[in-house]
């Protein structure tokens, strides 16, 4: 869960130069950051008994460049997350599986994926059911899409 000062720099808009590490995120790790990011910041957001947090790593492009390098890492704490399938309902505020998804193995996990568009910008956006309740979502950037597989290996709660 991430603590009320981390929620006041998330609404705050508060970034961090250079980027957080490894562990941005309380209580998870991200084993495994592409280089080449120069800020980032913490994203926390309660709603309808849902909390969602986590960070996003950004260089320092512009958000409409195609070439631009964006990785954003969430939890979700959902007390009905249980399978997969369930992702295509949840009820997140931003980065919603409501596009033509697919299921894969990245990183060793069973994951849920769909191209990225919109507010998100290009890119896959995948996510899984850690355990029960417990929801990860990683949205990489069409530069970042690549790592993929080291990046989800790589998470740790």
């Amino acid at each position: 869960m991430a603590s009320k000062a981390e929620a006041k720099r998330s609404y705050n808009a508060k970034a961090d130069t250079p980027p957080r590490g490894a562990e941005a995120i309380k209580g998870a790790r991200v084993g495994y950051i592409p280089e080449g990011f120069s800020s980032g910041q913490v994203v926390v957001n309660k709603h309808h008994g849902v909390t969602e947090y986590g960070y996003q790593w950004t260089d320092k492009r512009s958000d409409t460049d195609p070439k631009a390098r964006t990785l954003w890492v969430r939890v979700v704490c959902w007390s009905k997350a249980g399978k997969l399938s369930q992702l295509k309902n949840a009820p997140f505020d931003v980065g919603t599986f409501s596009g033509d998804t697919k299921v894969a193995t990245l990183g060793g996990r069973k994951v849920l994926t769909m191209k990225g568009d919109g507010a998100l910008g290009t890119g896959l956006l995948v996510g899984w059911v850690e355990r029960k309740g417990t929801v990860v979502t990683v949205m990489a950037s069409q530069p970042v899409v690549g790592d993929l597989d080291k990046i989800v290996a790589g998470i740790r709660l």
